[in-house]
């Protein structure tokens, strides 16, 4: 039996040996909660917030995150493709990404701020009009993806071919432009 939960806080709860319960969760927080290893499949998410939560390596089959918050969380090896793409919105602040996969998952209009995206795949995702605001995207990959009005001005450490990636009206700035010349090993100096 599925449940419905709405404007409930959670905190300090650990839900790897013990699942949160399979239903719908609507204007609930999350906070100082452990999800690690956890099965979140066709859980559905709206209008939440996750603070300070460790949600590594968990799974999302058919999980709908509508109007999710994430911030202060780390995220290690999710892969959101998985996701239900219904509705699916969310963003992220001072959050740990690394080797997340994004591949082909619509995620336009996404602010990721003050967050780290080591190794993650972004392959033929859709992020028109997102925000990377000083985000760290060492090694994260880009190929066939849409990265039109991005706003890229105080991302670093990322490299993105212009030729296998679509960026008309992206945002760079003067300082990490080179992140769209890497494959040319040229040097640029200030």
């Amino acid at each position: 039996m599925e449940i419905y939960t709405e404007d409930k806080k959670f905190e300090k709860l650990t839900f790897t040996e013990k699942p949160l319960e399979k239903g719908e969760y609507e204007y609930c927080t999350f906070s100082n909660c452990d999800f690690s290893n956890s099965d979140l499949t066709q859980i559905i998410f709206s209008e939440c917030e996750f603070i300070n939560c460790n949600l590594s390596m968990f799974k999302l089959t058919g999980t709908a995150f509508r109007n999710i918050k994430f911030k202060d969380c780390k995220m290690l090896g999710i892969n959101f493709e998985n996701c239900n793409e219904f509705g699916l919105e969310m963003s992220f602040e001072n959050c740990v990404l690394n080797d997340c996969i994004f591949y082909k998952v619509k995620l336009k209009n996404t602010n990721f701020k003050n967050s780290q995206l080591h190794k993650t795949d972004f392959g033929e995702c859709d992020l028109t009009n997102s925000v990377f605001d000083n985000c760290d995207l060492t090694r994260a990959a880009f190929e066939n993806t849409i990265l039109e009005n991005v706003d890229f001005e105080t991302a670093y450490n990322f490299e993105i071919d212009p030729e296998f990636n679509r960026i008309k009206k992206a945002k760079f700035s003067i300082e990490n432009i080179s992140g769209l010349l890497t494959k040319y090993d040229i040097t640029i100096e200030r």
